[in-house]
């Protein structure tokens, strides 16, 4: 298992990222729609799969969107998986 992650929000390229060396990184990648954010896709490297470099960067992602008060849309099927098995307390939810 990886310890904490540094992950970096690139508004730019629309996408949350780690950085894992070596030129590698993890990403999150999302496409902002008024106050939706489409969550479209979620790559980690495959000799890095399996150690929660995903679930760290994902997590990130969704502190955001709840921090600006918007709305998560899970179209990459692991953010969905993520949600399903990390809800969200009622006080987190945005309005």
């Amino acid at each position: 298992m990886v310890t904490a992650l540094n992950i970096a929000h690139r508004p730019e390229l629309q996408r949350f990222e780690a950085d894992l060396g070596d030129g590698e990184r993890a990403m999150c990648v999302y496409r902002r729609e008024g106050d939706r954010v489409l969550f479209t896709h979620t790559e980690v490297p495959p000799r890095f799969e399996g150690q929660g470099i995903a679930a760290q960067v994902v997590a990130a992602a969704l502190d955001w969107v709840r921090s600006e008060g918007l709305q998560a849309v899970p179209l990459c099927s692991y953010v969905a998986s993520y949600l399903r098995r990390h809800p969200e307390p009622p006080a987190a939810r945005p309005r």
